[in-house]
């Protein structure tokens, strides 16, 4: 990666979103595999500042039986919206726009290692990461989070991606990390819960998730949180299949 495409506004750890990765202009580099839908490596480009993203082109998406057509990259920014509110996880800096095949989710490009993944990581001291992650599944109903979704960054910060079939009104939530089932959630977790409560009844974030959700899906995930809040604990796997498949 060159210097340029280090450039201060592609901090990652700002949970703001770069005005280039917003208005900057896409160049495709590459397809990246093994991603179920189009899927591309890109450089974002505004005068001499350039950083690297990953783009999703909504015409790009596979259809799925259980979700609209062409809302996958929607859904996108949606969870970037949502863990950008609750100030945990840590979602990388995600917008939709226009790009060369169309418009979809374009969202920063994390460096990571390739090697290491929730199963790698899993009992080496991150539980309060993962907890994070399995409270911010739960309330998103996450039908896809699968190890590799969870990256280790160079900082020693866990990013987590991949959250286009998030967000349905039906309960859909299949996960690797149910390893807390029954526990307390922490309370300053529940102060976030109940905060972000009244960010998406009125504000901002009920404004931005109003451009990328269903009416019923912005009211399921109202009523997931109130769920999460009034039980405090984290929950148990639901009577449909738990697990996403491939587990990796």
């Amino acid at each position: 990666m060159s210097r340029d495409e280090r450039s201060p506004e592609a901090d990652v750890t700002d949970a703001s979103v770069p005005d280039v990765l917003a208005t900057g202009e896409l160049a495709i580099l590459g397809l990246l595999p093994n991603a179920s839908n189009d899927t591309f490596l890109t450089r974002a480009t505004r005068g001499d500042e350039a950083i690297l993203a990953v783009y999703k082109p909504r015409r790009g998406e596979a259809p799925l039986w259980d979700f609209p057509d062409g809302t996958l990259c929607a859904r996108e920014v949606a969870a970037f919206e949502v863990a950008r509110a609750l100030g945990w996880p840590n979602v990388p800096p995600t917008v939709l726009r226009d790009g060369p095949a169309g418009p979809g989710s374009v969202q920063l490009f994390v460096e990571f290692d390739p090697s290491q993944h929730y199963f790698t990581l899993e009992g080496t001291g991150r539980d309060d990461d993962f907890r994070r992650i399995a409270l911010f599944d739960a309330l998103v109903n996450n039908a896809d989070r699968k190890g590799g979704h969870c990256l280790l960054g160079p900082d020693g910060r866990i990013w987590v991606i991949d959250h286009g079939v998030c967000f349905s009104s039906e309960p859909k939530l299949r996960t690797v990390i149910w390893t807390y089932v029954g526990e307390p959630i922490p309370d300053p977790l529940l102060a976030d819960l109940r905060r972000i409560g009244r960010e998406i009844a009125a504000g901002p974030l009920r404004s931005a998730l109003e451009a990328l959700l269903s009416s019923p899906e912005i009211e399921a995930l109202d009523d997931r949180l109130g769920d999460l809040i009034d039980g405090a604990t984290f929950p148990a796997p639901g009577p449909e299949r738990p697990y996403p498949w491939p587990p990796v």
